[in-house]
């Protein structure tokens, strides 16, 4: 079928990206959905900070790609062998799709599975090939998913089935921000409640992990972020305090109002400034968790004796440590009592013509939570 997506052309093109339109809106090619997978009409997707860490140029891939990887929509259709989803199922996608049979898998770790590194890396689905091409060339998968697009072709295991009665451009956020931020706190960091609590970066992830840190019942909260305008969102979701991290003192600021720092901290912006912050700001016996990924190459040094004198932990996050199938029903329960907020977060919604222009409102921090809409904004 033929259809319209946003394909990546280059990545580090120069900003803004509205002038220099590194992506492309073009009618592709779809494959129909092989052996395990199934056809997609996608109702949402947001514009995150993985994505944008390809536009930039900060974690590049092979292009030309389409883009997204946080999204939702409906199965239209079914390929071979796929007996427990069906036509008309409302589901969210998930970035990182699990063999079940890997030594990760087997272990309770689908979102580290070891299988899908390289098809994944290579832009292609898990049975191996892309199933995107325009003019006869082929076109990659951004994280198997690929969905700036009016339809997606996915592996089974890339997708949830979710409540029909959730919007699904809402839904969207349960595949990346929602996960990725309140499953590293409540999964990772498996924070105790009364514990003090610092969130470093207040995009979708960060305010994601400030409402986790609310629903884990942390004693306080303390948000951490460049701007004042997403300080001021913060406070609105739950932080108890917030504090600037422009001002030169951030730092001890936050050490002093908890005497002596925190008990967990979250960098959950992806910067090496940012991871500094987290693991300056904890307490002897502290925990710092990460996951945000920061540009290919770079790196974080911390001084090693006192890792150990003063028993601090570090820990790495990804997809917050969830199990899709398990956690995305449980948060999207919470949000329909009230208790997970996220629609709070969302900025602006967006079509495909307007993709380049709002990577450059992310990569300039003036927006949390941009949604796509590939079949026009209502």
């Amino acid at each position: 079928m033929k259809m319209k997506a946003a394909v990546l052309t280059v990545c580090g093109a120069p900003q803004p990206w509205a002038l220099s339109q590194p992506i492309k809106i073009q009618e592709v090619d779809l494959d129909p959905p092989g052996e395990g997978e199934v056809l997609v009409k996608v109702g949402g997707a947001g514009l995150c900070h993985s994505d944008l860490s390809l536009v930039n140029g900060d974690r590049p891939r092979p292009v030309p790609l389409v883009l997204g990887h946080e999204g939702a929509g409906e199965i239209v259709e079914v390929g071979r062998a796929v007996h427990d989803v069906k036509v008309g199922d409302h589901i969210c996608f998930t970035f990182n799709v699990s063999c079940g049979r890997c030594r990760r898998c087997l272990e309770g770790k689908p979102y580290i599975c070891e299988r899908s590194v390289v098809p994944r890396a290579a832009g292609e689905l898990l049975a191996g090939g892309k199933r995107l091409s325009k003019d006869g060339q082929p076109i990659g998968h951004q994280s198997g998913v690929s969905c700036y697009a009016e339809y997606a072709v996915v592996d089974r295991g890339s997708v949830v089935v979710i409540d029909r009665s959730l919007p699904l451009d809402i839904a969207a956020l349960f595949g990346c921000a929602v996960v990725t931020g309140v499953g590293a706190v409540v999964n990772t960091g498996q924070i105790r409640p009364g514990s003090t609590v610092a969130i470093v970066g207040l995009g979708g992830v960060g305010l994601s992990g400030l409402l986790g840190a609310k629903l884990g019942g942390a004693g306080r909260i303390i948000a951490i972020d460049l701007s004042d305008e997403k300080l001021g969102l913060a406070r609105q979701l739950g932080a108890t305090d917030t504090v600037n991290a422009r001002e030169a003192n951030h730092v001890a600021e936050v050490r002093d109002m908890t005497d002596g720092g925190v008990d967990y901290s979250f960098d959950l912006a992806g910067t090496i400034k940012s991871m500094e912050t987290a693991y300056a700001v904890i307490r002897a016996g502290g925990t710092v968790v990460t996951a945000g990924l920061s540009p290919t190459g770079a790196k974080f040094a911390f001084p090693q004796a006192e890792l150990v004198s003063e028993e601090k932990t570090i820990k790495g996050s990804y997809m917050g440590s969830c199990v899709p199938v398990r956690d995305i029903p449980r948060y999207i329960g919470l949000y329909q009592q009230g208790r997970l907020p996220v629609d709070r977060m969302v900025s602006q919604r967006i079509g495909l013509n307007e993709v380049n222009e709002g990577f450059d409102r992310l990569q300039s921090v003036s927006t949390v939570r941009q949604l796509l809409v590939p079949h026009g904004v209502r």
